[in-house]
């Protein structure tokens, strides 16, 4: 099996550029947003852009496992508020759906927030309540949560906030995660040395499972282990050095998965891309 590296890149001017750009940098996966992530709503994708989408897909050679599409970033599953959750409900129905109609299998989001007005628990519930009500209405999509790095009232930081949504998911076939290097730092898990990268995802198996893992997120962290803030740093340039990204691409259990850079500098993302492949022995 082989890794399957790529960034985060621009649908700008439509989705079908995402492949192309993805073309562009040497990526064998990619992200993209399937439309603004700023706005609620935005124009259905008609039938031009679908095939278009898919023939610039086809043309880049990327498999539709490996590409991962991101969520708008004003959706939040966990909202307090009912009617605020249920605004987020619909459209991530919509964005799953988008998926489906571009022929992808996997849509990744971050959980949610409490927003210090109700607790962990019962956000938990609004968040799987709200993925168990779109598996229901769509079919072929697997619902993709990432953990974050636990900045303000964001839930998913912990390993046991992931199984603790995982549990109450009542089509598991359908839901999977993606880990997020820096986020799982920040969060306070520390990946910088042989023994604590294996420690770290042994407790990942234990608590989620590798058996969910369908994509991560390939980011070094300018903050520091445990600061529980998100900014993200270029390769190697930041706290986590560049082992932790040597023991990825020579971990087999990250096979066969999108591979996702997020970095800050997305000049150098062909070199980034061509780095992480030099250091697989």
């Amino acid at each position: 099996m082989a890794k399957y590296v790529g960034a985060h890149v621009s649908a700008s001017g439509g989705v079908f550029n995402a492949p192309l750009n993805a073309m562009a940098i040497g990526a064998k996966a990619f992200a993209l947003f399937t439309k603004n992530q700023k706005q609620w709503t935005a124009k259905p994708l008609d039938d031009e852009t679908i095939g278009l989408f898919k023939e610039n897909l086809a043309k880049s050679g990327i498999l539709p496992k490996h590409v991962l599409p991101h969520d708008s970033y004003l959706i939040n599953l966990g909202h307090p508020e009912e009617e605020k959750r249920q605004k987020s409900l619909e459209a991530f129905i919509d964005e799953t759906r988008r998926c489906m109609q571009l022929g992808l299998d996997r849509l990744n989001f971050h959980p949610g927030s409490h927003l210090k007005q109700i607790s962990e628990e019962e956000c938990i519930d609004r968040i799987a309540a709200s993925m168990n009500e779109t598996l229901s209405l769509t079919e072929g999509v697997s619902l993709v949560i990432e953990n974050t790095a636990g900045q303000g009232s964001n839930l998913g930081w912990k390993f046991e906030h992931l199984a603790a949504i995982i549990d109450r998911i009542e089509d598991k076939s359908r839901v999977g995660v993606c880990i997020d290097t820096c986020h799982m730092f920040t969060a306070g898990y520390d990946i910088r040395t042989r023994e604590a990268y294996e420690a770290t995802w042994e407790e990942f198996e234990r608590v989620v499972g590798f058996k969910y893992l369908m994509g991560m997120h390939i980011n070094d962290s300018k903050p520091d282990l445990g600061s529980r803030v998100d900014r993200h740093d270029s390769i190697g340039k930041g706290k986590l050095g560049i082992e932790p990204f040597r023991y990825i691409m020579n971990d087999p259990r990250m096979d066969d998965i999108p591979l996702v850079l997020e970095t800050i500098d997305e000049t150098i993302w062909a070199e980034e891309i061509k780095l992480l492949y030099g250091l697989q022995a």
